[in-house]
């Protein structure tokens, strides 16, 4: 008994000695942070026992928080010693050799913080965000490696050094399940591209998974625009080729049942609004392919049509019923009475760029109008369609117990600049080759910059435009233009003249109508002409102030790229006020087109009209006159048609007015559809007046006698046939032409080609 209390005694004694009662806590090596504030963050009191277990808790307490870059925790007898190293604060964090991605898209991924605490797992974690960023847009062989730089103060700078690997390309483009549309088709439906050379100017080429789930929404509208209401995107993925170099996108889709229009109906609960109006307004008809953009505008038409009879407050909602065996849906448009709910207040967030005042401009809601559903989303799409946006989202929230609701439009913006270059070949100004930059949200304030230039094998131009199209907080559109031209025609075609240009234009315009606008333009031009007739430089001013009517209503078949519809222009200009010049001008012209045989077809007829009307005994040199022939009489070289000097019997004297049209039948040929190549068929026609009555004579140089020049206005014909290439660099045209009725000093031009591209 005796032996067994011996050994308790020694055990207990042990155990105390192991587990002292802590009765202070020192703590050293802190900096910036108090004692108090250290055994606080560790949880740690007097009274405690200070176990090894109990130790080891706290240091890691005090490892976790971030602030210490080392920490030591032991017993030295009844003292707990704290021993720290504070971890550096974070002064300034930078990230360099970025060009591919912005600096704001990744500091996004950055959870370092200025003046908090460095940790160099926050910084491993930054890096690895970083590069996923990198990978989603291609770049797979980027590296980052963060750097410490140590100031005085414990402090730290932190720079991310990035060495950005080369983008990953996409070298094709496949899908699989389409059987209505080729690959081709679908291909220039979405947004990515296949790797080309000429696409060095954009990045639609280089893979990004962000990109590939906005081809799919693309695909999605561009089915739904053509009836495939079923349609879906089963799988869209991107896969590297076997030497990882590049990589295969692939889309897998379900097209569905094609459906057209079946009945049409309303249902209409306001007995003075005669049903009869409001079908006049649903533009589509039973039989028509099913089409969601046609039927967003009828809703938009009846809404309108509705309010006009002072019904504000309305909801129409479409009802499809589909009929499986036939293959059609039918449309109810139920319209609906609502409780009158209003706008309390629209708030924007999100953007740090563009002004309040460009969004509150773009949307057609205000606080205290009615509240819609439909008027909302027609603001999203317009907000959507400036392209300053990336995502638009409209939040509406019900205030309790009110009628109100308030609006939180969150928009992400995106850069809005754009670098162009173009090539291009045409028979008037030969080879061209142009470049210019454009921003279309100048300093967030949604104004529009562009500075271009062209250098031609005939001509020559600078420009610099600007525009506000909200000019006052109205719907104005506002903005000017400064060019510089130089026209190298001496030995062009039948034109005969040199021309050095300096033009200063301002304009106004507004909407008129859905169709109509109306812009109105003052300018001022300060040329120097050379022609050959006369010999020798001439200056001229030219003071104009003009207004011009422009009528747009087409209907497009996506698939086909054809229209239906016309496009109008009409302006009247006075060139006077003091200028060496002075004489009214008239233009009128008009295209008009319809698709038929499964919108493959296409009948195109186009008129053109020029009147130039003398003010009393002014006489309008000949630079200023009008001419056929090229492009707009084909068959006939370029101002090959008209009145001619006997003597300068190579260039025409132009006419002081104009009229000529041209008949285009369009067919596709019998290359597949997915190439974009059409042949066409084409008859043109025109007549040019006569020059002003001083031109019916030129004297002999030799004898200084007046002879009589060839004088005419009589009507020319020509037919031919052609090839439309829509090719990957942009559009080529291909035409040969012959003339059915000229006069025997007409010149002919039997070939004409002319491109353009744009990257």
């Amino acid at each position: 008994m005796v032996k067994r209390s011996i050994i308790f005694v020694g055990l207990f004694a042990c155990l105390s000695a192991n587990a002292a009662t802590i009765s202070r806590i020192d703590v050293s090596g802190n900096r910036r942070m108090d004692a108090e504030s250290v055994r606080i963050l560790a949880g740690v009191k007097v009274g405690e026992n200070g176990t090894e277990e109990r130790t080891n808790q706290i240091a890691k307490k005090l490892q976790e928080s971030g602030y210490f870059s080392t920490v030591s925790v032991n017993m030295s007898g009844d003292v707990l010693k704290i021993i720290l190293t504070e971890a550096p604060t974070v002064n300034m964090i930078t990230v360099e050799g970025n060009d591919d991605i912005s600096t704001d898209d990744l500091k996004k991924e950055i959870k370092l913080k200025e003046r908090a605490a460095f940790d160099e797992s926050v910084v491993g974690g930054d890096v690895a965000r970083m590069l996923t960023v990198y990978q989603r847009k291609g770049f797979f062989g980027t590296r980052i490696e963060p750097k410490k730089i140590l100031l005085d103060d414990n402090r730290v700078n932190v720079v991310y050094e990035i060495k950005e690997g080369h983008p990953t390309y996409i070298k094709s483009i496949k899908f699989n399940g389409n059987k209505k549309f080729k690959d081709g088709t679908l291909r220039a439906e979405i947004l990515s591209r296949e790797h080309a050379w000429w696409r060095f100017m954009t990045q639609f080429d280089v893979y990004d998974e962000d990109r590939i789930l906005y081809d799919q929404q693309m695909l999605r509208q561009f089915y739904l625009r053509n009836g495939y209401v079923d349609f879906q995107v089963k799988n869209a993925k991107g896969t590297f080729t076997p030497d990882r170099t590049y990589y295969s996108v692939e889309f897998t889709v379900d097209e569905g049942a094609k459906y057209k229009i079946g009945k049409i109906s309303l249902d209409n609960p306001f007995h003075d609004v005669p049903d009869s109006e409001l079908y006049k307004v649903i533009e589509i008809d039973s039989g028509d392919t099913y089409n969601v953009d046609a039927i967003e505008t009828a809703i938009s038409e009846l809404r309108g049509k509705i309010a006009d009879y002072g019904y504000a407050f309305i909801n129409v909602e479409p009802i499809p019923t589909k009929n499986d065996s036939e293959q059609t849906i039918d449309v109810n448009f139920k319209i609906q009475k609502t409780n009158r709910i209003y706008l309390n207040s629209i708030n924007i967030l999100g953007n740090v760029r563009t002004f309040d005042s460009v969004i509150n401009q773009l949307i057609p809601m205000r606080s205290d109008d009615p509240f819609s559903l439909q008027t909302i989303e027609q603001g999203r799409q317009r907000l959507m369609r400036t392209r300053y946006f990336k995502d638009v989202q409209m939040v509406p929230t019900r205030i309790e117990d009110t009628n109100l609701m308030n609006l939180d439009i969150k928009v992400e913006e995106q850069p809005t600049g754009e670098l162009s270059g173009g090539l291009g070949w045409s028979n008037i100004n030969g080879f061209m080759v142009d470049a210019g930059i454009t921003e279309n949200n100048f300093m967030g304030r949604g104004q529009t910059v562009q500075l271009r230039g062209s250098v031609a094998q005939y001509q020559k131009q600078a420009l610099f435009s600007f525009t506000e199209p909200f000019l006052f907080g109205r719907a104005l559109s506002a903005g000017f233009d400064v060019s510089y031209t130089m026209y190298n025609y001496k030995h062009l075609g039948g034109f005969g003249y040199d021309r050095d240009s300096l033009s200063i234009a301002g304009r106004l315009g507004w909407q008129l109508t859905d169709h109509w606008s109306q812009v109105l333009r003052l300018s001022a031009s300060w040329d120097q002409n050379y022609d050959l007739q006369v010999g020798g430089w001439q200056d001229a001013t030219l003071y104009t102030l003009g207004t011009y009517y422009k009528y747009y209503n087409l209907d497009t078949n996506f698939e086909q790229n054809t229209h239906t519809g016309i496009v109008g222009n009409i302006g009247i200009a006075y060139t006077g006020f003091g200028g060496t010049e002075t004489f009214l001008r008239y233009n009128a012209d008009m295209i008009a087109m319809a698709k038929f045989l499964d919108d493959r077809w296409q009948i195109k007829t186009s008129l053109d009209f020029g009147y130039i009307q003398t003010i009393g005994d002014d006489y309008v040199p000949r630079v200023y006159r009008y001419f056929l022939g090229g492009e707009s009489l084909r068959g006939f070289d370029i101002a090959g048609v008209g009145s001619r000097n006997w003597y300068y019997d190579t260039y025409s004297l132009g006419g002081m007015w104009k009229f000529n049209g041209s008949t285009q039948l369009n067919f596709p040929i019998f290359i597949p559809d997915e190439y974009q190549i059409k042949g066409f068929v084409f008859a043109d026609y025109g007549i040019l007046g006569k020059p002003p009555a001083r031109e019916d004579t030129f004297p002999n140089p030799l004898t200084g006698i007046p002879q009589d020049n060839y004088i005419d206005q009589s009507w020319r014909t020509s037919a031919g046939f052609g090839i439309y290439w829509n090719t990957p660099m942009g559009p080529m045209n291909f035409s040969w032409g012959w003339p059915l009725k000229m006069n025997k000093y007409d010149r002919e031009r039997r070939f004409l080609l002319s491109f353009e591209t744009q990257f």
